[in-house]
Formats: structure tokens, C-alpha cells, sequence
């Protein structure tokens, strides 16, 4: 893939996981608090996927862009530890929310949820802006 093909690629994730954010904002309003906490994971999944286009990876399990964005990322210092926290406790909260019929989240819950990724998908496209101009 060309390095041009993979901007392209990259910027789509970043504003599908931007797009993510607000939808997250827009389900709380809504006080539909799972699927806020669905929506603030997804968009630090697409974050890293945005990301991993660089290394040309992807996988169809979540486990597989998680455990490969620590491996290059965040392991190797490029990106900060807090963001493996972030990924942990987005993706249980969102497991939770999706699977577990009698879960409950506060609506401080998902707002937290969502502050939380807003950091992350922040400092990814920190890094990414820096990949855009090389």
C-alpha cells in the first residue's frame, strides 16, 4: 500500500472514531448510557486501527488490534502507558454494557467513558498529524 493510500486509509479511521465521540455524547443526552459506552470504546478502537494502517495490520478480533497497538505503540514508548489503561477499562465497560443484561452505568459512568477516549483519540491523532506531514 502506498504511504499516500495509507493516510487516506488512517484519516477515515481517526473521523470514524471522532464521529464515535459525539454519537457518545449524543447517547448520554439521551440517557442511553450503555450504548454511550458502546460508542466511546469504538472510537478508541478505530483510534488504534487508524493508527495500525501504518504497519498495514488489522484484524477482525479485537484482541489481535489491542494486543498488536500495545506491542508497536505503547510498549515501545511512542504512545503513553495511560492509554493502555484507557484501552482496558473501555473495553471492559463496553463488554459489560453489550453482554451483561443486568449491568447498570451511571450517567457519570459514561461521561467518564467518554472523557476517557476523547484523551486517548486526542493523543492518537497527535501522533497521527505527525505521520500525515512526513
Amino acid at each position: 500500500m502506498q504511504y499516500e493510500d495509507k493516510v487516506s486509509l488512517s484519516k477515515v479511521r481517526l473521523d470514524t472514531a471522532k464521529n464515535c465521540l459525539r454519537d457518545s455524547q449524543i447517547l448520554i443526552n439521551s440517557e442511553s448510557f450503555k450504548a454511550s459506552a458502546n460508542r466511546s470504546y469504538y472510537a478508541v478502537f478505530h483510534a488504534m486501527r487508524a493508527v495500525l494502517v501504518f504497519d498495514e495490520f488489522d484484524s477482525k478480533k479485537h484482541s489481535g488490534i489491542i494486543s498488536e497497538f500495545r506491542k508497536r505503540y505503547i510498549k515501545t514508548g511512542i504512545l503513553s502507558t495511560e492509554i493502555s489503561k484507557i484501552i482496558d477499562i473501555q473495553f471492559s465497560v463496553r463488554s459489560h454494557s453489550d453482554y451483561d443484561d443486568f449491568y447498570v452505568i451511571s450517567k457519570n459512568e459514561s461521561i467518564n467513558q467518554l472523557h476517557e477516549a476523547e484523551k486517548m483519540v486526542s493523543e492518537v491523532e497527535k501522533y497521527l498529524i505527525k505521520l500525515y506531514n512526513e
